[in-house]
């Protein structure tokens, strides 16, 4: 009886493996992430942001909120890992903004992009729908990383407003270490 489950089951694995049950999927010509490029340049990491220049980056941010007129927005800075540096919240935010603001710095700073890319790429379609499934993604935009001699020290996130003005906001804080 052993030997006939031995049997049934090597036939089993062969019709199996002859059946393209484990072929390769052919690529699809329409799906740009098909395209393999020659070479990587990611932005480096440098040194983690520190608290004096944390605290300069989110006073910018919060200037142009103030020169605009828009109330209640959340300011977050992170390091490079994406940890909480400095965060900074007005009067009148909404809850769900404290946390929006760390995501989308944290997002913007271990994805080394801003998060703007991944709204945009996720608007484009199927092809891209893998990206929320991707580890701490927030595809929202307002998120930016602080680069500073060529190297990542950090990023900015804003929440409270739309995702325009906070994205106005961000660029502001990226401009104070300008």
């Amino acid at each position: 009886m052993r030997s006939l489950c031995v049997l049934a089951g090597a036939m089993g694995l062969a019709l199996a493996m002859s059946s393209g049950a484990l072929a390769q999927v052919p690529p699809d010509p329409n799906n740009p992430n098909e395209v393999v490029p020659d070479a990587m340049n990611p932005t480096p990491y440098g040194e983690p942001i520190t608290l004096e220049n944390a605290k300069k980056v989110a006073a910018a941010a919060a200037a142009e909120a103030t020169k605009r007129n828009w109330q209640g927005m959340c300011i977050s800075v992170v390091a490079p890992s994406g940890d909480l540096v400095y965060f900074e919240k007005h009067d009148n935010c909404q809850y769900a903004s404290i946390s929006i603001s760390q995501h989308k710095a944290r997002t913007a700073a271990r994805y080394r992009r801003p998060t703007v890319v991944f709204e945009r790429l996720v608007g484009k379609g199927p092809f891209f729908a893998y990206l929320p499934t991707l580890d701490d993604v927030i595809a929202s935009r307002g998120g930016k990383p602080l680069v500073v001699g060529g190297k990542i020290i950090g990023a900015i996130g804003v929440s409270g407003g739309t995702g325009s003005q906070d994205d106005t906001i961000s660029q502001a804080g990226v401009a104070a270490l300008k």
